[in-house]
Protein backbone atom coordinates (compact mmCIF):
# COMPACT_ATOMS: atom_id res chain seq x y z
CA UNK A 1 0.00 0.00 0.00
CA UNK A 2 1.81 3.14 -1.44
CA UNK A 3 0.27 6.73 -0.88
CA UNK A 4 1.03 9.46 -3.32
CA UNK A 5 0.26 13.01 -4.28
CA UNK A 6 -1.41 14.25 -8.08
CA UNK A 7 -0.50 17.38 -8.75
CA UNK A 8 -3.31 19.74 -10.76
CA UNK A 9 -3.84 22.39 -12.42
CA UNK A 10 -7.03 24.60 -11.91
CA UNK A 11 -8.43 22.51 -14.62
CA UNK A 12 -7.73 19.27 -13.27
CA UNK A 13 -5.17 18.26 -15.66
CA UNK A 14 -2.07 16.58 -14.12
CA UNK A 15 1.27 18.74 -13.58
CA UNK A 16 4.69 18.19 -12.31
CA UNK A 17 6.09 21.13 -10.16
CA UNK A 18 8.55 23.55 -12.31
CA UNK A 19 11.19 22.87 -9.08
CA UNK A 20 11.48 20.05 -6.89
CA UNK A 21 10.20 20.35 -3.08
CA UNK A 22 12.39 20.05 -0.31
CA UNK A 23 11.68 16.80 1.08
CA UNK A 24 9.65 15.57 -2.18
CA UNK A 25 9.02 11.56 -2.18
CA UNK A 26 6.98 9.19 -4.76
CA UNK A 27 5.08 7.21 -2.53
CA UNK A 28 4.51 7.87 1.20
CA UNK A 29 3.55 4.25 3.56
CA UNK A 30 0.69 5.76 5.10
CA UNK A 31 -2.16 8.58 4.49
CA UNK A 32 -0.86 10.15 7.59
CA UNK A 33 2.65 10.78 6.27
CA UNK A 34 1.36 11.65 3.26
CA UNK A 35 -1.13 14.33 4.52
CA UNK A 36 2.00 15.66 7.08
CA UNK A 37 4.34 16.13 4.03
CA UNK A 38 1.44 18.01 2.57
CA UNK A 39 0.65 20.59 4.85
CA UNK A 40 4.29 21.21 5.61
CA UNK A 41 5.03 21.77 1.25
CA UNK A 42 2.04 23.37 -0.09
CA UNK A 43 3.21 26.39 -0.07
CA UNK A 44 6.52 25.60 -2.04
CA UNK A 45 3.74 23.40 -4.45
CA UNK A 46 1.48 26.65 -5.25
CA UNK A 47 5.12 28.91 -5.82
CA UNK A 48 5.87 25.92 -8.11
CA UNK A 49 2.76 25.97 -9.91
CA UNK A 50 0.36 23.59 -8.81
CA UNK A 51 -3.00 24.79 -8.04
CA UNK A 52 -4.57 21.18 -6.51
CA UNK A 53 -3.82 18.38 -5.81
CA UNK A 54 -5.55 14.74 -4.98
CA UNK A 55 -4.14 11.81 -2.61
CA UNK A 56 -3.78 8.76 -4.25
CA UNK A 57 -3.79 5.02 -2.47
CA UNK A 58 -2.13 2.26 -5.04
CA UNK A 59 -3.25 4.92 -7.73
CA UNK A 60 -6.86 5.05 -6.50
CA UNK A 61 -8.21 8.38 -5.49
CA UNK A 62 -8.80 8.66 -1.95
CA UNK A 63 -10.04 12.33 -1.94
CA UNK A 64 -9.42 15.41 -3.77
CA UNK A 65 -9.35 17.94 -5.85
CA UNK A 66 -8.34 19.98 -2.75
CA UNK A 67 -7.01 23.40 -3.42
CA UNK A 68 -4.08 24.90 -2.42
CA UNK A 69 -4.83 28.15 -2.35
CA UNK A 70 -6.33 30.04 0.88
CA UNK A 71 -9.91 31.01 1.02
CA UNK A 72 -9.72 34.77 1.21
CA UNK A 73 -13.43 36.42 2.69
CA UNK A 74 -15.40 38.13 0.43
Amino acid sequence: MAFTWRYENTAGEQVEPIVAVEGERAAFPNQGDAESWIGESWPALLAAEVDQVRLLEDGEVVYGPMSLHEDLPA
